[in-house]
């Protein structure tokens, strides 16, 4: 009988609760409830609103509860980077901020100053992003909340210590906050002098499989889980959770977990801190079982969900079928932009900026909607595209085969974009590859399922069909 699990999946534009069916020869998702996420805007700048995603992470848990077939296990995974404030009481200290926000802007030179950008990567392998936790947490110095807390907890890791009051920072998480150092795996004390941060700040790091205690009994009532329903460490970065149910064989293949964000990349046994890696913005995260995702971050299907929203707010709504069935009968050959521009990274009128810049770099302007939407796919699989080219040079890792999942996998006309800019084969799904490798990683920690990621993908490809996608068809 396969054990049910219940995975808080929760995305940087939507949060669901999913109850996993796990066993040898069975992986099954049901999803019992989803609900809306995104940034608020106060006064002083965007924040997630944290309180109702733990508002609506109870209420999933409570329609996952069955008296009669009780939850094993509870895991939890996030976007990377955002993280809360706690004080000495473990209370939170007000919402937190959100990565799209533009206080952390020109704060990187501040760091740079003192560990500069070349030394700064060849200890934590991160590509540079603006907004990645070491330079939220120097832009909160000084701040109220900064001066009251006696912790912080990146936002998967704070469900946890809400549901089992015990605290943490689960690895593959940590590894995307600028403060880990990628060769030992540990806090990086050169790093955190650096930026000014107490290492005291930091909760101890965990890794994912590991158990983290029993609900507690005030959740335990709101929400009807049994008490022997364990919560459990999984990969708690989306992306890890997500690499973990690649349906891959071997080693020759490449990853692009496209939602909100893509990452596009392949897996490795060690991090690539070489300089030409640096200036290529190649990232090392952590991943399961002590593998290191190489990684490009590309700005991913945003632009084009923030695109949708400008048109809507302007009375403009469009049926996204429609849209993209009409825009794939256009003609290669249209405008390509910079989809990683940092013009495109905070929300607003995400058309008028790319005419911008197709006007900036002397292309033709995208005429009509469908265009617009050609745009944008054209220029995220040119992105890929690119991204995946570099891994393969900077690595030495062979790609044959590239496995697309997430939401961008439903996306027929970017799954053969993402073919014919590649010259590579694309395999498209699962599409729920995070709530997947987050049931995986809890059934395996339970002893539901042996091996390791070989054995979790062999159930993965077994359980699930794949949309394959040829160049040049």
């Amino acid at each position: 009988m396969a054990g049910r699990y219940a995975a808080v999946d929760l995305g940087a534009s939507s949060g669901r609760v999913v109850v996993g069916h796990a066993s040898a020869d069975r992986l099954e998702l049901e999803e019992v409830h989803r609900f809306a996420n995104g940034p608020v805007r106060l006064p002083e700048g965007l924040h997630w609103d944290v309180l109702g995603l733990w508002r609506d992470t109870l209420v999933g848990l409570r329609l996952a509860t069955s008296a009669a077939d009780p939850l094993v296990s509870i895991g939890v995974d996030s976007w990377a980077i955002d993280h809360a404030f706690l004080d000495a009481q473990g209370r939170l200290l007000g919402n937190p901020w959100h990565h799209r926000d533009s206080r952390t802007d020109g704060v990187a030179d501040r760091l740079w100053a003192t560990l500069p950008p070349d030394e700064l990567y060849r200890i934590n392998g991160l590509q540079h992003l603006p907004f990645t936790s070491v330079y939220q947490l120097m832009a909160s110095q000084g701040s109220a909340a900064y001066e009251a807390a006696t912790r912080v907890l990146l936002l998967p890791d704070l469900l946890v210590y809400w549901l089992t009051g015990i605290e943490g920072t689960e690895h593959t998480n940590a590894s995307t906050t600028g403060l880990l150092d990628a060769t030992t795996g540990d806090w990086s004390d050169v790093i955190l002098s650096a930026a000014g941060i107490e290492r005291d700040l930091l909760a101890s790091l965990r890794e994912p499989g590991q158990p983290v205690g029993p609900v507690l009994g005030v959740i335990r009532a709101e929400v009807g889980v049994s008490p022997a329903t364990r919560v459990t460490l999984i990969g708690s970065h989306d992306t890890a959770s997500a690499v973990a149910a690649v349906p891959a064989r071997g080693r020759a293949w490449a990853y692009i977990a496209c939602g909100t964000w893509a990452l596009a990349g392949v897996e490795l046994s060690k991090p690539v801190l070489s300089e030409e890696s640096r200036t290529a913005n190649f990232t090392n995260e952590a991943g399961l079982d002590g593998t290191v995702r190489y990684l490009r971050n590309v700005m991913g299907l945003w632009v084009l969900s923030e695109t949708l929203r400008t048109w809507a707010a302007q009375g403009r709504a469009v049926d996204l079928a429609d849209l993209l069935a009409e825009a794939a009968t256009l003609p290669p050959g249209g405008p390509v932009i910079d989809i990683d521009d940092h013009l495109l990274l905070p929300p607003g009128d995400m058309p008028t900026r790319i005419t911008q810049m197709c006007r900036r770099t002397d292309q033709p302007e995208p005429l009509g909607q469908a265009a617009m939407v050609r745009c944008i796919l054209d220029s995220l699989a040119c992105a890929f595209a690119q991204a995946l080219a570099d891994a393969e040079r900077l690595s030495g890792q062979q790609i044959e085969v590239i496995h697309l999942v997430g939401g961008g996998a439903r996306n027929q006309l970017l799954c053969r974009l993402t073919a014919e800019a590649t010259g590579r084969t694309v395999l498209a799904g699962p599409v729920e590859a995070t709530a997947l490798g987050n049931v995986l990683v809890q059934a395996r920690a339970v002893g539901d399922l042996p091996g390791g990621l070989e054995e979790l993908r062999d159930l993965v490809r077994r359980t699930h069909s794949l949309e394959r996608y040829e160049p040049g068809t």
